[in-house]
């Protein structure tokens, strides 16, 4: 579901706040029976709710690849290193093999944890959605205990997640290009 750069700043964004947390379920609801889809609308909160509050869908991460990527991809490159090194440059040491494997497996294990490493790193930025082009809506409040339901959709159904909003019980409803024009 990725979305170009001119979808993105076409999208309009309102949030609801709540108080409580059966409202805030009711809204997303409401939302959902009203036709929006699970990526148009999400809760904010400052407290720590447990998975599922709100109705919303589990999120699925698949951020345990990134390490296992980058630490195949660092043991390759330690490898390939290591191996290149002795082969192109060989040293003949009172007829030692040339490919000595101790000092190769030091290398191969430090390409592999800095792999990892990298890669969870970039897995971080990549699954928080980082950066984000469109913010949305936001209330401070939501940082007091209060609940916010966003509602990120085009332009023309703003209205009806507003009317949704406020029929779900909603103390304020807030636009999000009001705030930043």
């Amino acid at each position: 579901m990725a979305q170009s750069l001119t979808e993105a700043l076409s999208q309009r964004s309102v949030i609801g706040v709540f108080s409580e947390e059966d409202p805030a379920a009711d809204a997303m609801d409401a939302l959902k029976a009203a036709g929006f889809s699970e990526g148009e609308y999400e809760v904010l909160t400052g407290t720590p709710y447990p998975e599922g509050t709100f109705g919303e869908a589990e999120p699925v991460h698949k951020l345990y690849r990134f390490p296992l990527v980058g630490a195949a991809c660092g043991f390759i490159v330690g490898l390939l290193v290591t191996t290149g090194t002795q082969l192109a440059f060989p040293v003949v040491t009172g007829g030692k093999p040339i490919l000595s494997i101790p000092p190769m497996a030091i290398v191969m294990y430090e390409g592999t944890m800095l792999g990892a490493i990298l890669f969870t790193v970039f897995g971080i930025i990549f699954e928080s959605r980082l950066p984000r082009v469109f913010m949305g809506a936001y209330d401070t409040r939501i940082t007091e205990g209060y609940i916010g339901v966003t509602v990120t959709s085009s332009e023309e159904r703003m209205s009806a997640a507003e009317e949704v909003l406020k029929e779900a019980g909603a103390e304020d409803i807030k636009r999000g290009w009001e705030a930043q024009e």
